[in-house]
């Protein structure tokens, strides 16, 4: 899936990116990315600078600014040529004030909406509540889903009103159960539910267990001691769950990850940390930074979670550095619910996936080069590079897909919790 939240450091980077590849579009940096134009041309007018390099590589005015820079007057004009251009120029700007004013009322009743969360049904939910006052076709492209996905959650709203009161009915059932007993959780509701009835209304114990969730229901947990001692994460030993197997029956299930440098011709260097999806290859976090400390590939991972909604449950896979070994790390893939993995002490072949994605981004950025010029120009490059190796580059890992392209192709249903 498409990642739906962008920082401001990335929109920075996309927004340098434009501004100096030679010749480049909004709409070919747009697919690099994978995003839409209008979210691209949205940070080029929060972010950009106004220029723009020419295909040529000189510096010129960014075609955004200069679309909206009025004509030249005429000097020839006749008074009633000037009244005519006068008042086409007012009616444009209405129009443009019409439209800036209309998309100001929508983004305000917005805010209602995404002050709980820019959760996809919350963006579904308020084009259906506007539809009325505002094309759909608009508050669609302000709210970035299209409208095929919008009327399809429309009309599956009939079986979503009727699986919420069978949700509700069962949570009268279940609560009924659980206070008579409050020690008891979901395997031994289910049981209770299920006692003496027919095999075609009988309930499954995970939609049993999630609808408990919801309504807040759990059984008591006895409170653990206060350990005084707490072990170093590092001192323990941290198995190998791979095995050399890269591979993942389905996404945010297994992950790898390494730290390369990025030489500079200074002769210092930046550090590059990567974590990739085993099942298809995709680059799902990533971060830059001129030092090799611990928060680099705290950041990556991270980022891997910011793009996938969460990697609990997860196993992520890396080599013995010093940085992965940390106790601060160790503690970050506590929080975010991941297991380690690590190869055994010296052993590139138990980390070569990583290894394998770390030499073929140098290989295509640098070609003959040994160095970046500056950190800029290797920043600027090894992010085109990586954006692009999700939406562009063709794996043959993927049947010659995109990570991102592949990934939609196999994935055709998200699991589902019921």
């Amino acid at each position: 899936m498409a990642r739906k939240n962008y920082g401001e450091e990335f929109r920075r980077r996309a927004v340098d990116l434009y501004e100096s590849t030679p010749g480049a579009t909004v709409r070919g940096i747009a697919e690099d990315l994978g995003i839409v134009r209008g979210t691209l041309r949205g940070w080029l007018e929060v972010y950009g600078t106004g220029k723009k390099t020419g295909a040529d590589g000189s510096l010129t005015t960014s075609p955004l600014q200069s679309r909206a820079a009025p004509d030249p007057v005429p000097r020839d004009e006749s008074p009633q040529q000037t009244i005519s251009r006068l008042q086409a120029e007012n009616a444009a700007l209405r129009a443009e004030t019409v439209k800036l004013t209309t998309e100001r009322e929508i983004l305000q009743r917005a805010a209602k909406y995404f002050g709980r969360g820019d959760a996809l049904v919350s963006r579904f939910q308020f084009v259906a509540d506007n539809c009325a006052t505002y094309p759909v076709k608009r508050l669609c492209e302000l709210v970035e889903v299209t409208r095929s996905s919008f009327y399809a959650w429309q009309a599956a709203a009939p079986a979503r009103a009727k699986k919420a009161a069978e949700d509700a009915e069962l949570v009268t059932r279940i609560r009924k159960v659980h206070d008579d007993d409050t020690t008891v959780g979901a395997p031994r509701v289910t049981a209770e539910l299920n006692d003496g009835v027919p095999e075609a209304e009988r309930v499954n114990h995970k939609r049993v267990a999630r609808v408990m969730r919801a309504a807040g229901i759990a059984s008591y947990v006895k409170k653990r001691r206060v350990r005084t001692t707490v072990p170093e994460p590092a001192d323990q030993k941290v198995p190998d769950l791979l095995g050399r197997d890269f591979t993942a029956e389905a996404p945010n299930l297994r992950y790898v990850g390494d730290i390369t440098y990025l030489p500079l011709a200074d002769g210092t260097n930046l550090y590059l940390a990567t974590v990739i999806d085993c099942y298809s290859r995709r680059l799902t976090g990533w971060a830059v930074a001129d030092h090799m400390r611990t928060s680099l590939v705290q950041d990556a991972l991270a980022d891997a979670a910011a793009t996938r909604g969460g990697l609990a449950g997860a196993v992520f896979h890396s080599d013995h550095g010093s940085v992965y070994t940390s106790k601060d790390f160790a503690m970050t893939c506590k929080d975010l619910g991941v297991t380690q993995s690590m190869g055994a002490v010296g052993t590139s072949a138990d980390n070569a996936m990583a290894e394998s994605f770390n030499a073929t981004m140098k290989r295509e950025v640098l070609q003959d080069a040994k160095c970046w010029s500056d950190e800029l120009t290797c920043r600027r490059q090894v992010f085109r590079w990586l954006t692009r190796y999700n939406t562009k580059r063709r794996h043959s890992w993927c049947r010659y897909k995109a990570p991102n392209d592949y990934e939609a192709a196999h994935t055709t249903t998200l699991p589902d919790a019921a």
